[in-house]
C-alpha cells in the first residue's frame, strides 16, 4: 500500500506502534498535524541540534589510543540489545532504558519489566533510581536527544517520494542501525549522517529504488554532509 510522504514521519507526527514499524507495513499517521514547510523547519532544528547531543571531538580518540574501555561502551550497548554483560555496565544500561521509556512511551514499562529478559543481575528499583539521578545529572537533564532515528521518515520519502516502499525503507534502516550500534566508529559520524546511509543501504534491497545515487544524498535537507563530524 502507497503512503504519502506527508504521512511518514515517524518521529515527527506519527504514534505508531512498534510492531508496524518492524512488520515492514506502513505506518497509520496523522497527516494534517504539519504542513510540509513545517516538516522541513523541524528536520533543520533537528540538524542544527544534532552537534549537541553527540560526544565530543576526541571522544573517539580516546577509544582508539585506549585512554578509554571500548569494551564498556559495547557491554552497555549488548545489555540494551538483550546481550549479556557485568553488572556496572547492567546498572547503567537498565537506567538509560529506563529514562528513554519515560520519555517515549506512553505505558512506561516497570523496572521490573525492563530487566527480566536475559537480564544477568537484578536491580532493587532504588539503585536504579539513584543512577537514573546520576545519569540526568551527567547530561544536565537534556534528554531531547537527536538519534538517526529522528530522520528515517523524512529520508525514506525523498528517495520514496511515490510512498510504495516506505515502510520497508524504515525497517530495514532501522535493523541496519542497531545491527551496528555496537561499533565504536559509529561514533565518527553525526546522526543525521547514519540515517541517510542506512536508508541508501535498505532502498539498495529494493530493485526500482537500488539505482538512487549517494551523492544526491546531500541535498535532502541543508546540513547534511558525509563527511565525518
Amino acid at each position: 500500500m502507497s503512503l504519502p510522504c506527508s504521512d511518514c514521519f515517524t518521529d515527527l507526527l506519527c504514534s505508531e506502534d512498534s510492531s508496524e514499524i518492524f512488520s515492514g507495513e506502513s505506518p497509520e499517521c496523522s497527516s494534517d498535524l504539519e504542513s510540509p514547510a513545517c516538516i522541513e523547519e523541524s528536520i533543520a532544528s533537528f540538524i542544527e541540534d544534532e552537534r549537541n547531543f553527540v560526544p565530543g571531538f576526541d571522544y573517539l580518540s580516546r577509544f582508539l589510543s585506549r585512554s578509554l574501555d571500548a569494551s564498556a561502551r559495547e557491554k552497555s550497548v549488548a545489555w540494551i540489545l538483550k546481550q549479556t554483560s557485568g553488572w556496572p555496565m547492567q546498572l547503567l544500561s537498565v537506567a538509560c532504558l529506563s529514562l528513554a521509556a519515560k520519555m517515549e512511551e506512553a505505558l512506561v514499562p516497570s523496572l521490573l519489566d525492563l530487566q527480566v529478559e536475559g537480564a544477568k543481575y537484578i536491580f532493587e528499583p532504588r539503585t536504579i533510581r539513584r543512577m537514573e539521578l546520576l545519569v540526568l545529572s551527567v547530561l544536565d537533564w537534556r534528554l531531547r536527544s537527536v538519534t538517526p532515528f529522528s530522520f528515517l521518515g523524512f529520508f525514506a520519502c525523498k528517495i520514496d517520494s511515490t510512498g510504495d516502499y516506505i515502510g520497508f525503507l524504515i525497517s530495514r534502516a532501522t535493523e541496519i542501525i542497531l545491527s551496528n550500534m555496537q561499533e565504536a566508529s559509529f561514533l565518527e559520524y553525526w546522526p543525521s549522517s547514519i540515517a541517510a546511509a542506512a536508508i541508501l543501504c535498505a532502498a539498495n534491497e529494493i530493485p526500482n529504488l537500488s539505482l538512487v545515487d549517494p551523492e544526491n544524498a546531500e541535498s535532502w535537507c541543508d546540513g547534511l554532509s558525509k563527511i565525518p563530524k
